[in-house]
């Protein structure tokens, strides 16, 4: 009977186990942390329990569907709730602003800060949903793209993609209020993106957001894995916790078998990889690549790692505060944003400089506020994120992590929530612990910059083109971040491995 290895119990990889599981293959997943999730996890601490990790649910059809391709209904597994508001914005002027997903609400918010871009809102909602249409089937729902994709877009649609401005320029081109435009060009980071870079198609997480409202899964983010998890465990899936893998084994061209960091050995038909692809390339593949090098008669003596691929640009990382706080903050909803005055530097910092912004913008999940068991009575859960670089050789987050944390907490007490007072307990999170616990390269949550016009096209595909047996999911790879996109990837890598063994 074919065994198909999958390395990691990242969401990627619970969806492809569950897809594989379902049409009939004996599956083994290896995860090297003591519990799935990949990037998706939680922590307990003093009373309090956080998500680390994704905290935005979008898309909630993409898990329906997941679970229907194994003959079970999501809600016998998972209660995801809508979010209203869907998240609520603060401005360094004072203003305030609740995004909401019906468009009478939304309109009225509009109008109390910008009446004239009402208007100019609704035909931007439209815009997006224009290119969701079109793009969807090509690019996120199927396969991973080609240049003969394009055929398959009528030709009248091809410019409607939007593919040659960034999207800033489209966002400007709808609405004026510098408000509005903050808002809207802040989904470039749902990719890990600068809204003055990505090109404009992306657009389309906006109306992804908007118009399909945000989900949160009762008990918290983390009970997505879970879920996914019993899901599989139920189809026959055997997963090993606290089991890494050191090496992919190669014959001929071919996956042949897994060596595990205990040493032993497992032979398999094919393996997907649920790690970061670069970092699968780099470490995973290294003998593979060394042997490859030598028979193109090249030796590299003085890197700690063999390059056989060139390592792309890298999508922003991040850096996270968890607090326990013994007070309760009633101004705050579920998901709260306290804007930079300055965006365009924000995003000059992190991707032109390789600095952390001096004056970030901040993201606060509070899961209390709907769970209010996260979090002792009078307290709350908050979980900080601000976008960072990437790791390299620029910032040294060892030597800075004690004042970048004092800075982020001054910037929300200029907001008028100063929390320093009140802090129980707190943990600290750097591009250096996103890399380390989930292998991602140079800590970058969303693998691949997306700050290109042809980044769809550069992802690195589902199948491996140079060894037949190996195959990529995550958001590293096609369709992309985020955990709806994660779990598509589940759907294609598990297409193609049935594609191949057929």
């Amino acid at each position: 009977m074919n065994e198909i290895f999958i390395i990691g119990a990242g969401i990627g990889g619970l969806s492809t186990a569950i897809r594989l599981a379902a049409a009939g293959l004996r599956v083994t997943i290896y995860e090297k942390n003591p519990q799935v999730g990949g990037k998706m996890g939680q922590i307990e601490a003093d009373g309090f329990r956080w998500d680390i990790g994704p905290s935005v649910i979008t898309m909630r059809h993409v898990f329906e569907e997941l679970f229907a391709s194994a003959g079970r209904r999501l809600e016998d597994y998972l209660t995801l709730e809508p979010v209203d508001p869907l998240t609520r914005y603060f401005y360094p002027n004072g203003t305030v602003l609740d995004a909401k997903a019906d468009p009478e609400q939304m309109a009225a918010q509009i109008r109390q800060i910008a009446p004239p871009d009402v208007a100019g809102y609704e035909k931007y909602l439209r815009y997006a949903a224009q290119i969701h249409r079109i793009t969807g089937p090509v690019f996120i729902y199927d396969q991973p793209p080609t240049w003969r994709s394009f055929w398959r877009v009528p030709f009248p649609d091809w410019f409607k993609i939007d593919g040659l401005r960034t999207m800033q320029k489209a966002i400007e081109s709808h609405v004026q209020s510098p408000e509005l435009r903050q808002l809207l060009g802040r989904f470039a980071t749902y990719v890990g993106g600068s809204p003055y870079l990505a090109p404009a198609t992306l657009n389309v997480i906006a109306h992804v957001e908007l118009s399909g409202g945000v989900w949160y899964p009762r008990g918290g983010i983390y009970a997505i894995a879970q879920a996914m998890a019993r899901l599989a465990e139920e189809l026959g899936v055997t997963i090993h916790t606290s089991c890494g893998v050191k090496e992919i084994g190669v014959a001929n061209g071919r996956f042949s078998h897994l060596i595990l960091e205990n040493g032993k050995i497992v032979r398999g038909t094919a393996v997907v990889s649920n790690l970061d692809v670069t970092t699968t390339r780099q470490y995973l593949l290294k003998n593979f690549n060394a042997k490859a090098q030598r028979r193109r008669g090249l030796t590299i003596h003085h890197l700690p790692f063999t390059i056989h691929h060139s390592p792309p640009e890298s999508s922003c990382s991040g850096f996270i505060l968890l607090l326990g706080l013994n007070k309760q903050f009633p101004e705050l909803a579920h998901h709260n944003i306290l804007f930079s005055p300055d965006y365009p530097a924000e995003f000059k910092a992190i991707f032109k400089q390789g600095q952390p912004p001096t004056d970030p913008t901040i993201y606060i999940a509070i899961t209390s506020k709907t769970d209010p068991q996260h979090a002792p009575e009078g307290g709350e859960n908050w979980f900080v994120l601000v976008n960072a670089p990437p790791l390299d050789d620029r910032y040294d987050w060892h030597a800075n992590q004690q004042a970048y944390r004092d800075l982020v907490l001054q910037k929300i007490a200029d907001f008028g929530l100063d929390v320093r007072d009140h802090i129980v307990t707190e943990q600290v999170l750097t591009p250096h612990d996103l890399a380390e616990g989930s292998g991602a390269w140079r800590g970058a949550l969303y693998g691949a910059s997306p700050n290109s016009p042809w980044a769809a096209f550069k992802r690195p595909h589902n199948r491996s083109p140079q060894i037949q047996g190996l195959y990529y999911v995550g958001g590293t790879t096609h369709p992309g971040g985020g955990v709806p996109m994660v779990t598509l990837s589940g759907k294609v890598a598990a297409e193609l491995v049935l594609e191949d063994l057929a």
